[in-house]
């Protein structure tokens, strides 16, 4: 089973992902950590320095590693959709759900991040916005899954990811959640 999150920037799918792969107990791999691995640098740093193409053609060939792998869950960059051959990398290699948020939900968790290339602009809601504009039609397509992340916790919202999951026979429904530990 391959799990692989895509969404607009701070939709969640680093977090959502990490812990969505604990309680499945698999593998996590995050896009954008593998991307810089390679490059030796940041992303902003590189995005910078070498334009969004070059960025997109290094993604293109990490998404589709990433896509091959047997069993895992993969968080994407919130780019990873714009090119043809990435959707439909994801869409026959693993089992795609979309976390999708309104671009004011992200503009509020995101209003102080310096490290998403996109957003640093003068107005990051209207970009966020335009983002979405761009980009919800392309997640959508890609999705077998979309789950609204709204408000809710972490923990509630990886819980809604797992039912959805064991009601579309995607994963078993005897994937219980983690007992708490005893205090003691």
């Amino acid at each position: 089973m391959n799990l692989v999150l895509v969404g607009l920037p701070g939709s969640g799918k680093s977090s959502v992902g990490r812990r969505l792969a604990q309680r499945l107990d698999l593998p996590f791999f995050d896009s954008d950590v593998v991307i810089e691995q390679r490059l030796g640098c940041a992303i902003r740093e590189y995005f910078e320095r070498e334009g969004e193409s070059r960025f997109r053609d290094i993604e293109q060939q990490v998404v589709a590693e990433l896509a091959s792998i047997p069993r895992g869950v993969v968080a994407t960059g919130g780019g990873a959709v714009l090119r043809d051959a990435n959707r439909r990398v994801l869409q026959v290699g693993a089992h795609v759900i979309y976390l999708r948020s309104s671009p004011e939900d992200l503009y509020r968790r995101l209003r102080h991040d310096v490290k998403r290339p996109l957003l640093q602009v003068d107005d990051p809601l209207a970009r966020l916005r335009d983002l979405h504009a761009q980009r919800d039609p392309l997640y959508r397509q890609t999705a077998h899954t979309i789950v609204d992340t709204g408000r809710p916790s972490l923990v509630t919202l990886v819980n809604t990811i797992v039912t959805q999951l064991e009601l579309a026979e995607v994963i078993p429904a005897d994937v219980s959640p983690p007992q708490a530990k005893p205090a003691g």
